[in-house]
């Protein structure tokens, strides 16, 4: 195997058996089609000259001029005088996307829970807010960074939470991390001898990350009011993974009530994680204030911008009471030596300059129409459907009378290419979970919205839910 390392085209690794019985062109010939067929050489590529590629291969130029040459013939590069041999435009192998669960379907209509609207990241604002950033940070910051995070960055997400969350946020005190969920796996390797307890339902996605780090969570029910802290006591959890502010998924507020028995019962030397997953979106009710702000000595505040910017950023926080601050530090270290300097940077320049409020103002408007065009939708098309969570968010959770199919209906929309996810993952025995479905909507259009309803009426009539 040899490798092309020029300087006057792409670096390509390129298999010559010399002891094949196939001559060396043919090789480099096949080598090269196939590395276009692939498409791991894009159309327009400008390949390496003969002279180049043949002495980088160990080869003479005539063989590579002879491949080329046939290459130019089948119509897979363009020979042009002046500007060299390039790539041609021909039709190309689709190479398979595989997620955690293997290639991921296209869909129509997404409702895919938890994602915000991915065409309307600022990215303007956030390409000048990543240029202000490099002009501003000396060349230090390019190693290896502590892993707590850059200090500009943490003293910007510590003013934001302070004015719009009331979190205790001191910058000393705060992880900056690769989203809320390695913010919990790393919670779980630090926690690891402690009893934890979870809301059931709870995130499902968090689960598997206490699972996959060694912690069973023990299942603590939710009702109108939120996490019953009764059962939390008599699960006898020192720590608990709580979303007090819009519980997920069911939307629920815990109530003032429950908020002054949870933080009684974290001041017994226990512990709260608060993930405070979606607070920016509310619509039709006053904001309710972080419970870090009560007790920042017994809770473990959790965020990110994954439902505020975009998943795909991976910038997360923590603001810890200062006895977890040195352990998850280490582990933070121990995982990924720090996260991405350069989106740090951005980030803080944008919620510096107050770009990052002007975002969120803007989305909340979107959002809330959105959410108005589901909630007409479903009261049209399926009328026996009960909405939950709609006062703030980006999802709402969606429950069927009992005994409705719903994972015949999962199916049948996802046949019409229509993606819904069904409640019961979210607890921790599935099987017991009523029917029901989560609808994101933040990233679809009013238009699809109604038209993804409607194709969700006519296959749950088709799965034998006449009634809804």
């Amino acid at each position: 195997m040899a490798k092309s390392g020029t300087t006057s085209g792409p670096e390509l690794l390129l298999e010559l058996d010399r002891s094949a019985t196939d001559p060396l062109h043919r090789q480099l010939a096949d080598g090269l089609r196939g590395a276009i067929r692939a498409g791991l050489l894009a159309p327009g590529t400008r390949l390496p000259s003969s002279r180049v590629l043949a002495a980088d291969l160990g080869v003479s130029r005539r063989l590579v001029v002879d491949a080329y040459g046939q290459l130019v013939a089948e119509g897979f590069l363009l020979g042009r005088r002046g500007s060299g041999t390039i790539v041609a435009t021909v039709d190309t192998m689709e190479l398979p996307i595989r997620g955690l669960d293997g290639p991921n379907p296209r869909y129509d209509i997404d409702f895919l829970p938890g994602s915000p609207d991915l065409r309307s990241f600022p990215r303007d604002a956030w390409l000048r807010a990543l240029r202000q950033g490099l002009a501003e940070i000396g060349s230090d910051a390019f190693g290896y960074v502590a892993p707590q995070g850059l200090f500009a960055a943490r003293v910007a997400v510590a003013d934001y939470l302070r004015r719009t969350r009331g979190v205790h946020a001191d910058p000393h005190h705060i992880v900056l991390c690769s989203g809320a969920t390695q913010a919990v796996a790393l919670l779980a390797q630090v926690l690891s001898t402690t009893s934890l307890a979870m809301e059931d339902p709870g995130f499902w996605l968090h689960r598997k990350v206490l699972e996959h780090n060694g912690i069973d969570p023990i299942p603590v029910p939710v009702d109108e009011d939120g996490l019953d802290i009764d059962a939390l006591t008599a699960s006898a959890a020192d720590t608990v993974l709580a979303t007090p502010a819009h519980q997920s998924p069911t939307g629920v507020v815990l109530s003032a009530a429950r908020r002054t028995e949870l933080m009684d019962w974290a001041r017994g030397d226990r512990l709260v994680i608060e993930d405070d997953y979606d607070a920016e979106y509310r619509y039709d009710r006053a904001p309710v204030g972080a419970l870090q702000g009560i007790a920042p000595d017994r809770v473990v505040y959790v965020g990110s911008t994954s439902k505020t910017l975009a998943p795909g950023l991976r910038i997360g926080w923590m603001v810890l009471p200062a006895h977890l601050i040195g352990v998850v530090v280490r582990a933070k270290g121990l995982a990924d030596t720090g996260s991405s300097v350069m989106d740090q940077l951005a980030f803080a320049q944008l919620l510096a300059s107050g770009g990052y409020d002007r975002h969120l103002r803007q989305m909340r408007r979107r959002y809330l129409t959105r959410r108005d065009a589901m909630l007409r939708a479903l009261r049209q098309y399926l009328p026996q459907a009960t909405a939950l969570g709609a006062a703030a968010g980006v999802h709402l959770t969606v429950r069927f009378p009992d005994g409705f199919p719903v994972e015949d209906l999962v199916r049948r929309a996802a046949a019409d290419r229509v993606r819904v996810e069904p409640l019961a993952p979210c607890y921790a025995d599935p099987a017991s979970a009523p029917p029901g479905l989560l609808l994101g909507y933040a990233n679809l259009t009013e238009t699809q919205i109604d038209s993804g309803v409607q194709m969700l009426a006519r296959a749950a009539l088709s799965c034998g839910g006449g009634g809804i």
